[in-house]
């Protein structure tokens, strides 16, 4: 499993029209995350900032992306979404939202992560 956080801004006058498209986020825009092996996502906002937390549960990232990038309904919810988005300067290849570097986890109690 990989966890993956992101981060992005809100742009403040498009910030209505973006929360209004996640309050029912497209069926078939879920049905993609869940064929590409995402878990566990969830958006939060702080101010004029996203954040996302999401779970990969595949064995081939990079062919799960292809996918959901291809996904006609996904690109479509994205023509909606991506205007409301304001991408940090430093993203670099990513396409929209900047890819955070974890650096720590809780693990479980008992989970002995150096063993």
């Amino acid at each position: 499993m990989k966890r993956i956080a992101q981060t992005i801004r809100l742009r403040p006058e498009r910030r209505r029209e973006y929360l209004e498209l996640h309050s029912a986020v497209w069926p078939g825009v879920e049905d993609a995350l869940h064929r590409s092996n995402i878990r566990d996502y969830s958006i939060f906002l702080h101010g004029d900032v996203l954040f996302a937390y999401l779970e990969y549960h595949g064995d081939d990232f990079e062919a799960d992306m292809a996918a959901l990038e291809a996904d006609p309904e996904t690109q479509e919810w994205w023509k909606l979404t991506d205007p409301c988005q304001e991408p940090w300067p430093d993203r670099g290849d990513a396409r929209q939202w900047t890819e955070l570097t974890e650096i720590w986890h809780l693990s479980p109690p008992g989970d002995d992560a150096t063993a």
